[in-house]
């Protein structure tokens, strides 16, 4: 029986379109499960791919599927946090999701021509590109409009892997996958800078470090390192530019550390994911004088280190703060947060120092990715799908 001091339950509401980043944050940590399940099976052989060579695929969809989901559900909350300008919800913000799911399913789908998966596949960056531009221009917010044209470069970059697959370039995939890696690098440098050392701020009182020769520097060697790096990727001016990216970037985030970092799972994820960013740029250095190892290892120091590692971060403070809920960590995905950085130091460590265990070293760090990401999925979801616990929209 109810009474006024214990009313009965409601239903609890279906939430999951209220703000973008509940369905993309969902779906990215869903997909990435699922992709990396995928990738470990073609590695052995089990099933086939799609229209795109393997790696190719895995490269794609990691960056095109799992990236371009996360980006686009941080960037939606975000831009209605900068501007005050409703982004998408209800059926607008649906379509969008669906344009993004329409292109993961497309390559799993047997016997698709080629120029049907590149057609669907192409439409969803721009499409958010202009959605997001929408309250940027609105609100004349000259600092934030990078954004819009840094997701049209990713567009441009996928553009260049189907350019390959449907017979157009010889070998323009490689090129579009590295543009696209650079491109995301480049757009969490420029978020964490703002949000990093506001967040350990925010939550220590400690008043992170900033000098504001690095800030001015950390857009131009960024810039010129990568830019470098597709140009000629063995070269002594790339290694000199990337060099001095991974000095600026690694300086950068030793001015925000505080030792009481460690005792708060939800700051040190992310400073240990802006660390892989320079760790990358100092690997690219390394790859640039001709070590042959360092290339597989720059890379991933930015995929699975920086991209993987900061995003997980950032959709597990972003989620709790959009929904309501106190800024703590949640136990278990403390667990999530070491077994991503051990995927990130497995990945990049083997070709560097254990190349002959590489094969059986890559399903260890791709269950260790779908353990963190499952994790994130199983606490989360609840969180996504239910709306605000203060009651707020959103």
């Amino acid at each position: 029986m109810s009474s006024p001091l214990n009313p009965p339950r409601r239903p609890a509401k279906f939430a999951l379109f209220a703000l973008g980043f509940r369905p993309f944050f969902l779906a990215a940590g869903l997909f990435a499960v699922v992709l990396l399940g995928l990738w470990l099976a073609m590695l052995q052989g089990k099933i086939a791919g799609g229209p795109l060579a393997p790696a190719v695929w895995h490269g794609h969809e990691m960056l095109f599927g799992y990236a371009a989901a996360v980006i686009a559900g941080f960037l939606l909350a975000a831009a209605q946090n900068w501007t005050g300008i409703r982004t998408p919800s209800g059926p607008p913000l649906a379509a969008l999701f669906l344009l993004w799911l329409a292109g993961r399913l497309c390559f799993l789908v047997p016997g698709l021509p080629a120029g049907l998966v590149a057609l669907v596949d192409l439409l969803f960056l721009p499409a958010l590109a202009l959605t997001l531009a929408w309250p940027i221009v609105k609100a004349r917010q000259l600092h934030n409009y990078p954004f819009p044209v840094m997701l049209l470069a990713l567009a441009a970059a996928n553009a260049l892997v189907h350019a390959e697959a449907l017979g157009w370039t010889a070998s323009s995939a490689s090129l579009g996958l590295h543009l696209a890696v650079y491109v995301v690098v480049t757009m969490m440098a420029v978020m964490g800078g703002r949000v990093i050392p506001f967040f350990t701020d925010n939550k220590l009182r400690t008043s992170p470090r900033r000098w504001n020769i690095i800030e001015r520097l950390v857009p131009v060697a960024t810039l010129a390192a990568l830019l470098a790096a597709l140009i000629a990727p063995v070269s002594p001016v790339t290694a000199l530019l990337a060099a001095i990216a991974a000095t600026v970037h690694f300086t950068r985030v030793a001015g925000w550390y505080a030792g009481k970092v460690w005792s708060v799972p939800l700051l040190w994820i992310l400073h240990l994911g802006y660390a892989w960013i320079a760790l990358g740029f100092a690997l690219l250095a390394l790859s640039a004088t001709g070590v042959g190892a360092a290339t597989s290892a720059s890379l991933h120091a930015f995929t699975t280190g920086g991209i993987g590692v900061m995003t997980l971060g950032m959709m597990a403070r972003v989620s709790l703060g959009h929904t309501g809920r106190p800024i703590d960590s949640v136990p278990l995905m403390t667990l999530a947060f070491v077994a991503i950085n051990l995927a990130a130091l497995i990945r990049v460590a083997l070709p560097l120092f254990f190349p002959a265990v590489y094969t059986a070293g890559l399903t260890v760090a791709g269950l260790a990715w779908m353990f963190a990401f499952g994790l994130f999925a199983a606490i989360y979801a609840p969180m996504l799908l239910r709306p605000r616990i203060d009651g707020k929209a959103g």
